[in-house]
């Protein structure tokens, strides 16, 4: 684990680069596997390769192309995130909470994550939305273990009201006025990289949970510290463990968010020009 100092001192060096290559933005979206096309929707862009920025790591997911892009959408100049880091990929908390600490650090107010997720609930179906109104973590680990410093925010944080519950009614609104089906429920994060058992998503349905991921849960918690505005939708690119007959893989994940992307994209634009 990183001492105080040195997470101070990473955060600012990459916070001070994104500043000098890219527009200044208020609002970010971190894009999940499969979720790219948002990228390419984006006007007046400048592209910043993860590579060119201090203590960013390469991602090594199937659909994390790794690279910042400064662009408008709906109007409004975002940060799009196109590729994340995982706890998976063998790096410790507080790299996959990086980039929300450079956003704080470059004034970014507002923050929405995606992810592919798997479908806990039986209602659901693979290729549909899910807007997160709580989460679960069972990663094992939360971010915000170590030495805290008080810009970051409180030592304890309140996670009651994690996902801003205006944002969810302005997304809502959004989805009605598109004809898009957007499911809420809870996510629930786990570890990985295996995917889950069946006895294990039999579990997480009893406990509350609707969907299942990777990601999102340390991010969010840290943005949520950091008192950022933040929304999160799942896409749900496949039915979990032992709901259907058939084996899960990742190209199944990343070809059905691909075929999800234009209801994803049209909502998360639909979104960012109403915020």
């Amino acid at each position: 684990m990183l001492d105080l100092a040195t997470q101070i001192e990473q955060i600012e060096v990459c916070a001070q680069t994104i500043a000098q290559r890219l527009p200044r933005a208020e609002i970010a979206v971190v894009l999940g596997s499969g979720l790219g096309a948002l990228a390419d929707m984006m006007k007046d862009t400048v592209v910043l390769p993860y590579a060119e920025i201090p203590h960013f790591p390469q991602p090594t997911v199937l659909g994390h192309s790794g690279k910042l892009i400064s662009g408008l959408v709906g109007g409004k100049r975002v940060y799009a995130f196109s590729g994340r880091f995982h706890y998976y990929e063998g790096h410790d908390p507080q790299t996959v909470i990086l980039p929300m600490r450079v956003l704080q650090q470059l004034g970014c107010q507002t923050v929405i994550l995606t992810n592919a997720a798997g479908g806990v609930n039986m209602d659901f179906h693979a290729g549909e939305l899910m807007l997160i109104t709580d989460h679960i973590n069972l990663t094992g680990y939360n971010p915000l273990r170590g030495a805290n410093d008080e810009r970051w925010g409180a030592r304890f944080p309140d996670m009651t009201y994690t996902y801003d519950p205006a944002l969810r009614d302005l997304a809502l609104c959004v989805a009605n006025e598109l004809g898009i089906t957007l499911q809420q429920g809870v996510y629930c994060g786990l570890c990985g990289p295996s995917f889950e058992t069946p006895a294990e998503i039999r579990m997480l349905r009893l406990l509350g949970a609707d969907a299942v991921g990777m990601s999102t849960v340390p991010e969010a918690i840290a943005a949520h510290q950091m008192g950022m505005r933040l929304l999160a939708i799942s896409c749900i690119t496949n039915m979990a463990a032992g709901v259907l007959p058939q084996p899960l893989s990742h190209e199944e994940v990343f070809a059905t968010g691909k075929q999800a992307e234009k209801h994803f994209s049209a909502l998360v634009e639909g979104i960012i020009r109403r915020i």
